[in-house]
């Protein structure tokens, strides 16, 4: 009976890869970039629901360095995604271009979540670059920026670049340096090894800044829910290969944290997500539909139920995606810019 060999090795396309296309947001400075743009307008974009407290800061930061002191970042936008706060009063206040996704979208079936947010910053944008931060960002510094952007501008060849970061998990006694990436280890890493190998390389995979060239990002659907980041890896690889992926070390990133029955719904829509993959690939029943509702418990509540001591919550977490932009071009709305 043959021994199989349990000494795993890391593959050497991941190893190749990893080494060649991972970088530091420290290798370039903004005046660096600015000269190796040339005639290359940048664009970064902000989803944003209810951020008030977070946007403006990321905003100002932006614009102070990368737009006032150097002429970097050509075009700043900022989502309004059906926020209840004053989140679009505090951007626009801090010196954002401010778009509503309905607005962007006005034409085409409603959707919801961050990937129809994305969309629509990708369709409001006008830059051949297009960087994508989240706006509920702590302690945020101009290299998440500059570090996304170092890559695209001194390298022809790279059409996308991820993002990757030390997330700190703060709890009431501890604070554990790298336990941030709940859904990443759980879930995400775990899928794209099985089914994308090739992807094992990037150290987060659903890490929310990011930046390509608009005319690759116009050329893949977004997936409208939590789904988003992994679909548009998978959806690049496939597009442009993986040698045009790359990712950059932006050294710490802090933010809020979600309790773990939101990042079971997360999961849920990364899972969902996946299967539409697979399915396109013929690997899983193209007949098959999996289920889209999520049973999850909670204490205490007003419906608990008797011997249960919880209620059962159930949750749709059904995925939706925008076709590529450059398949509906013609039916969003042009925006208008104001005179400066």
């Amino acid at each position: 009976m043959p021994v199989r060999d349990t000494e795993a090795v890391v593959s050497p396309v991941v190893e190749a890869w990893a080494t060649y296309r991972t970088t530091s947001a420290q290798e370039w400075t903004a005046r660096r970039l600015v000269r190796a743009k040339g005639d290359c307008r940048v664009s970064v974009v902000l989803p944003a629901r209810n951020e008030e407290a977070t946007v403006g800061a990321i905003v100002s930061t932006i614009r102070e360095h990368l737009v006032d002191r150097v002429p970097l970042v050509d075009e700043l936008i900022v989502v309004d995604s059906r926020s209840t706060d004053r989140t679009a009063q505090v951007a626009r206040a801090a010196g954002a271009e401010v778009v509503g996704q309905d607005e962007m979208t006005r034409s085409l079936p409603r959707l919801t979540g961050k990937g129809d947010a994305l969309w629509a910053g990708l369709a409001a944008a006008r830059g051949d670059v297009v960087a994508f931060v989240d706006a509920d960002l702590r302690e945020f510094r101009p290299h998440f920026v500059t570090g996304l952007l170092g890559p695209l501008l001194t390298d022809p060849g790279i059409d996308f670049v991820k993002g990757f970061y030390h997330r700190p998990l703060v709890g009431q006694a501890s604070v554990e340096p790298d336990g941030g990436g709940r859904v990443t280890e759980l879930m995400a890493r775990p899928l794209l090894n099985l089914f994308w190998p090739e992807l094992a390389g990037f150290v987060q995979p659903l890490a929310g800044e990011y930046a390509g060239r608009r005319e690759v990002l116009s050329r893949v659907p977004f997936v409208s829910g939590y789904g988003v980041e992994t679909a548009m890896l998978i959806d690049l690889l496939e597009l442009v290969g993986l040698d045009a992926l790359a990712q950059v070390d932006l050294g710490e990133r802090k933010h809020r944290h979600q309790d773990t029955a939101a990042l079971g719904r997360m999961s849920a829509q990364i899972m969902l997500t996946v299967w539409s993959r697979l399915q396109r690939r013929g690997w899983a029943n193209p007949d098959a539909r999996p289920a889209e509702l999520l049973t999850q418990f909670r204490r205490g509540g007003s419906d608990t139920l008797p011997n249960l001591d919880r209620e059962i919550v159930i949750n749709d977490v059904s995925v939706e995606e925008r076709p590529p932009l450059a398949d509906l071009r013609h039916l969003v709305p042009r925006r208008r810019v104001a005179a400066a």
